[in-house]
C-alpha cells in the first residue's frame, strides 16, 4: 500500500474516531437534556398534581358554602316571623285574660276598656317592628299609596284631594304594606 493510501486510511480512522467521539458527546448531551427534560417533566406532573388538588379542595369548599347558604336561607324563611310571633304572645295572653274576665262578670265595660288598651298594646308592638298607619284624610291622591273606590263631590276640598278613609293603609318602614283604600273628591 503507498503511503498516500495509508495516510488516507489514517485521516478515515481518525475521522471516524472524532466523529465517534463527537457522537458520544452529542449522545451524553443527549442524554443530560433527556434527563433535565424527565426532571422538568416530573416537576410540571407534580405541580399539575398539586393544582388538580387544590381546585378539588376549592370545589368541594365551594359546594359545602352553597348547600350551607341554602339550608340558612330556608330556616330563615322558616322562622322569619318567630320573633315577631314572640312579641304578639303577651297581646294574646292579654285578650284571653279579658275574655275570661268578661265571661265571669259579665262586666262590658271593664271589657270594653281591656280591649282598647290591648289593642294599644298591639299597635305598640307593630309599630317597634317598623309598622306605621297612613293618615290620608285631606291629602293629594298618590295612587302608590292609595286605592281609590270612588270619587265624590265635595265643597270643602280641591279636586283629588282624599275626602274619606274607608280601610286603613299600612306602611312597613319605608314599603306599603296595604294601600288606604280612600274617597277622592272630584
Amino acid at each position: 500500500m503507498s503511503t498516500k493510501e495509508q495516510h488516507n486510511e489514517a485521516a478515515e480512522a481518525a475521522e471516524e474516531v472524532v466523529s465517534a467521539e463527537q457522537s458520544e458527546q452529542a449522545n451524553e448531551e443527549t442524554v443530560n437534556e433527556s434527563i433535565e427534560e424527565d426532571a422538568r417533566y416530573a416537576e410540571l406532573v407534580k405541580l399539575a398534581e398539586e393544582n388538580q388538588q387544590r381546585f378539588l379542595r376549592a370545589q368541594a369548599d365551594f359546594d359545602n358554602f352553597r348547600r350551607r347558604t341554602l339550608k340558612e336561607k330556608e330556616e330563615l324563611g322558616q322562622y322569619a316571623s318567630m320573633k315577631l310571633i314572640s312579641e304578639l304572645l303577651p297581646v294574646v295572653d292579654n285578650f284571653e285574660r279579658a275574655v275570661a274576665a268578661a265571661s265571669v262578670n259579665g262586666d262590658f265595660d271593664s271589657l270594653a276598656k281591656g280591649v282598647d288598651i290591648i289593642f294599644r298594646q298591639l299597635e305598640q308592638t307593630l309599630g317597634q317592628e317598623g309598622l306605621k298607619a297612613m293618615n290620608v284624610v285631606g291629602e293629594p291622591f298618590n295612587p302608590e299609596f292609595h286605592q281609590a273606590i270612588m270619587t265624590v263631590e265635595s265643597d270643602e276640598y280641591e279636586e283629588g284631594i282624599i275626602v274619606e278613609e274607608v280601610q286603613k293603609g299600612y306602611i312597613l318602614k319605608e314599603k306599603v304594606l296595604r294601600p288606604a283604600m280612600v274617597k277622592v273628591s272630584s
